[in-house]
């Protein structure tokens, strides 16, 4: 029988265990941190237990994440001691399996997010099936009272690997930031139009070569950092690489842009989509996961030939795009985040 849900309007005590955490700065790290400032404002009051807390090491091939070496009774202790009304468990890494392990052993109810496509991110980086991956996240997540999922091309996919209990949860905008009306860049002044943009972390599953290799005319922008990068500036010099950008100046970028252009193939959802439409700025995409739950034929285009993606994004109204993306509130995502929480009975955590 399912957990019963939390009622959102009772002041709860969330306990939140993430691999993904700052200095980190991806979607899953923006998605997390903003729905934990929303929690706090509206009074619950949250435990996180992340990798700054524990000695870490440096992820192969990808540096700036970091693996929490937590050690033995380390979570539990941590759960116990809070006393949550509820606890999820937001990342198939150390800590989430650390976590995961001490509530299944003690029957302790919990629920889980599935944020990334870590199969198909680790099978492109390791050349093995993706087969071979979802078996563990397979595994991870079958003991969940319900998963948190972002879009329903990913529920579907779920579905296919036998996780079943899924619930809804969407990602929103910071429409204090994200606008039409962001000043652009100086970079921006020069360049030939259309002013063609990528942001996002620079990494091979982001599949930007494909972006960089599209042959319509006007400037490639792109706005992130990642292992990728100096061997991207290497290869595509008329590329204008900008590094990491955040808050008035990202939403500058996004809206100085002519079509923002999404390559990846891998994304659970791509908050940079809403944001850039929020920004009054046409999605190019493929049609896979994430955009197709996303676009629509009057914010973007959609095509398994980029090139004509962009070429037809490039039509659409840009007032139409920031209607769009207003859309996307960070409050309603809260309020379908903690309606999907599994609540603990009101005695202390077993031991």
């Amino acid at each position: 029988m399912p957990a019963p849900r939390i009622r959102s309007e009772e002041k709860q005590r969330v306990a939140i265990v993430t691999d993904a955490w700052l200095p980190q700065m991806n979607g899953v790290v923006r998605t997390l941190t903003t729905t934990c400032e929303i929690l706090r404002e509206q009074g619950h009051e949250l435990l996180v237990v992340s990798p700054d807390q524990f000695t870490s090491l440096p992820c192969p091939t990808y540096p700036e994440i970091r693996l929490a070496i937590s050690p033995p009774g380390a979570i539990s202790r941590k759960l116990r001691d809070f006393g949550p009304s509820a606890i999820h468990i937001a990342t198939e890494g150390p800590l989430g399996v650390a976590a995961r392990r001490y509530c299944a052993r003690s029957g302790t109810p919990f629920t889980t997010a599935y944020h990334t496509q870590f199969p198909e991110y680790l099978a492109r980086r390791t050349h093995l099936p993706a087969a071979w991956f979802w078996r563990y996240i397979e595994w991870f997540h079958a003991p969940a009272r319900r998963v948190l999922v972002a879009t329903e091309s990913i529920r579907e996919e779920l579905r296919t690997h036998g996780l079943g209990k899924l619930h809804h949860w969407t990602r929103g905008v910071d429409l204090a930031c994200f606008d039409p009306v962001a000043p652009p860049p100086s970079e921006y002044a020069d360049l030939p139009k259309p002013i063609q943009l990528y942001v996002g972390r620079v990494s091979v599953e982001k599949n930007i070569e494909a972006f960089l290799e599209a042959s319509h005319p006007g400037s490639k922008v792109v706005v992130g950092d990642g292992p990728a990068l100096e061997a991207l500036k290497r290869k595509y010099p008329e590329a204008l690489f900008l590094g990491r950008k955040s808050g008035a100046e990202l939403a500058g970028c996004y809206a100085g842009a002519d079509v923002f252009v999404f390559p990846s193939r891998t994304d659970t959802f791509g908050l940079v989509m809403i944001e850039a439409l929020a920004c009054g700025t046409p999605v190019a995409a493929y049609p896979v996961a994430g955009p197709r739950d996303i676009v629509t034929d009057e914010v973007g285009a959609l095509s398994e030939d980029l090139d004509r993606a962009i070429d037809a994004a490039l039509y659409c109204d840009r007032r139409a795009c920031a209607e769009y993306g207003a859309r996307f509130s960070w409050e309603a995502a809260t309020e379908q985040f903690l309606s999907g929480l599994a609540a603990l009975d009101p005695e202390p955590l077993p031991v």
